[in-house]
């Protein structure tokens, strides 16, 4: 049985609530540093500029403390998760009995545990290789027949959010392959082994504890409401679902049933999928017609590299305060309206390369926190649109 497959929960409309960075952690994001945030997954530089989903409510989750290695597979025979299903339970108004039958079954997966930690070794970050996972035959030609079979659901889309069709396609190609890798880990086990036994060598334990009790509320909740087996959903380690790879937090924010058949399944739906994602992003203020981003050139000891890489991702320059530290640009950049973010993107021993980043560039790594990630998305889309073009 699909998640949320028995009914349709309206989700809250996201004007009313407060638009922080929500942080969706997908599988592919096994690049460079920390995996499943990493690079990063919206919150590599939370103290800066981003927050997490839940960063804006009032924490009811204690901070991480250090525990004695356990042996156990089974989450509830740690009894501080028997606790917080009592405390769930109540705080919630779930059933108490169905969240203690949900949770008895529920496994700590020591390969979650490893996931969520950095390389022992880290490499040298490099665009290219990254991009090469990305922008490569086959996962072009899955877009364009993905964008094909869905044209028509893309173009309404397009309409009525004003995100083109081929980031929507950009975003749900890089996350799962248009849904062929979705993941295949039981969510309420990658959930539960983060919620409570996140790595303590990891330096935010105590902060991605809390992050992942919160999603695995949010998941039970979910599940309660739909009426569908919450131990029957699958997909990434860090919980991630469906063809956009929605934590369930941002599943209740900004999943829509763009289909019309009156529930939300961003497994087996589409249509469901591609509203979503442009749901999503106007939420996080696309601005339509915005380019992503403009050619640069920098002049070695004429660019104030150290001041225009200061606010790293974050639009924060003018046009004319960008070229004032001697970032060149020409063409339709010169007379763009809005706020530019230098983005380098490192090249491992050879010179980084860079661009021209606008608010729509940043607008990408809501969904992703990372500049690599943003332009493998653009990239692919760019790409999948041409090979759609060239077809009769």
């Amino acid at each position: 049985m699909n998640f949320l497959a028995r009914s349709y929960v309206t989700p809250p409309d996201p004007r009313l609530n407060p638009l922080c960075a929500g942080l969706l952690v997908v599988l592919i994001s096994l690049a460079w540093s920390d995996p499943a945030f990493a690079v990063n997954r919206h919150d590599k530089h939370a103290g800066k500029t981003a927050q997490s989903p839940t960063s804006s409510r009032k924490s009811h989750h204690p901070k991480a403390t250090p525990r004695a290695p356990v042996k156990a597979t089974r989450l509830m025979d740690n009894p501080e998760v028997l606790a917080w299903a009592h405390d769930a339970a109540s705080r919630l108004q779930l059933d108490r009995a169905w969240v203690l039958k949900t949770l008895a079954p529920a496994q700590r997966l020591p390969l979650v545990e490893k996931l969520v930690l950095p390389p022992a070794s880290p490499t040298a970050k490099d665009w290219g290789a990254y991009r090469a996972r990305f922008i490569e035959p086959i996962r072009i030609q899955a877009g364009a027949r993905f964008w094909l079979a869905h044209r028509a659901t893309l173009e309404r889309a397009e309409k009525e959010y004003g995100v083109p069709a081929a980031i929507i396609v950009g975003i749900i190609g890089v996350e799962t392959l248009y849904g062929q890798n979705t993941g295949n880990f039981r969510i309420v086990d990658a959930l539960g082994t983060l919620a409570f036994h996140f790595p303590l060598a990891h330096p935010r334990a105590a902060e991605r504890q809390a992050f992942f009790r919160a999603e695995l509320e949010q998941f039970l909740q979910l599940s309660q409401q739909s009426g569908a087996s919450p131990l029957a959903v699958r997909g990434s380690y860090a919980g991630a679902l469906g063809l956009p790879q929605f934590m369930p937090s941002s599943w209740t924010r900004f999943a829509v049933d763009f289909d019309g058949d009156g529930r939300i399944d961003l497994f087996e739906s589409p249509t469901d999928a591609i509203g979503s994602v442009a749901n999503y992003f106007k939420a996080f203020q696309w601005r339509t017609g915005m380019p992503t981003h403009y050619p640069v050139t920098l002049t070695p000891g004429q660019t104030d590299m150290d001041a225009l890489l200061a606010p790293d991702i974050l639009p924060t320059f003018s046009v004319a305060s960008f070229t004032a530290k001697g970032a060149a640009l020409e063409g339709a950049a010169l007379t763009h309206n809005g706020p530019l973010a230098l983005i380098e993107l490192r090249n491992g021993n050879n010179p980084p390369s860079y661009v021209a980043g606008t608010e729509n560039f940043y607008a990408i790594t809501r969904y992703n926190w990372s500049s690599y990630y943003a332009m493998a998305v653009i990239e692919l889309a760019e790409a999948v649109a041409r090979e759609v073009q060239s077809k009769p």
